[in-house]
């Protein structure tokens, strides 16, 4: 099989020892610039990036009928925090409400204290917390003409609960968020086995979202677990058996392709079959 990674950073741990094992079964990995393609073909696609010149390619590819995972449909829409709240919510998901409130220079700061966030998903965008009139002075230095959206701040544990699903299998682990006040270091992780709910869960968000890899992160809410984002192929790092996981997705899709074209020629082969 013939395996491209559509990545910026093909050395991603995540996808370099994807590729490691895929080569060492035999097959062909190759790792495709987001702008362009060279050479025939691969019999599946990674999408790891999400810049528009990766998500054109991946549009591209599949309008020739090769498959990319996930979709460009799909990652395009994880990357828009407006629409993936209203999708979600309308699904049922207990998604955190989220408010499109135009540029942060724009914003006012209310009585309670808020998340405010890049409306659109992306490597080193704005997610922050607003306790009051001089934290969103402080963002607006920096980000007054950024589009945003605002969910309400949920105190939680001060951890943040992720899980990483890719092709059903769910991966996960807690973060100290960076947005929690008091002791512990902002960003450190533990492990952590998530409930047969809490899996359940996260495998809901991909049939909703059409995704095959992805990232879910959960809150605790006062009654049940609240989602405060999805992610369209994260990194997964650290977490044992997820390169095996990735490998083994890219292949099952592209044997797919495979039975699915040599059908197809199959029955060309055979023609009409005349009935007397």
């Amino acid at each position: 099989m013939r395996v491209g990674l559509i990545a910026g950073d093909p050395g991603h741990p995540v996808l370099a020892a994807t590729a490691a094992l895929l080569v060492e079964r035999g097959h062909e990995v190759r790792a495709v610039a987001p702008t362009g393609l060279a050479g025939a073909l691969a019999d599946v696609y990674l999408l790891k990036a999400r810049t528009p010149g990766a998500l054109a390619l991946a549009r591209d590819l599949e309008g020739r009928g090769v498959p990319v995972v996930n979709s460009a449909a799909a990652t395009e829409l994880c990357q828009d925090r407006v629409r993936m709240a209203d999708l979600a919510r309308s699904a049922g998901l207990p998604f955190a409400a989220t408010v499109d409130a135009g540029l942060l220079g724009e914003l006012t700061a209310p009585g309670d204290p808020f998340v405010v966030k890049s409306r659109h998903s992306r490597r080193h965008d704005l997610v922050a917390r607003v306790d009051g009139p001089a934290r969103l002075r402080e963002l607006a230095e920096h980000w007054a003409e950024e589009p945003v959206v605002t969910q309400p701040f949920v105190p939680g544990t001060g951890w943040d609960q992720k899980l990483w699903v890719i092709d059903g299998q769910v991966f996960a682990a807690r973060r100290r968020s960076e947005l929690a006040s008091g002791p512990g270091e902002p960003g450190r992780s533990a492990d952590w086995e998530p409930s047969a709910e809490r899996a359940g869960l996260a495998l809901r968000v991909g049939e909703v979202f059409g995704l095959d890899v992805y990232g879910v992160d959960l809150l605790d809410g006062p009654a049940e677990p609240v989602i405060v984002d999805v992610n369209a192929f994260p990194g997964v790092r650290g977490r044992p058996g997820a390169p095996e996981a990735l490998a083994a997705l890219a292949l099952r899709v592209a044997a797919a392709r495979g039975d699915a074209e040599q059908g197809t020629a199959d029955r060309v082969a055979v023609g009409p079959v005349a009935v007397e």
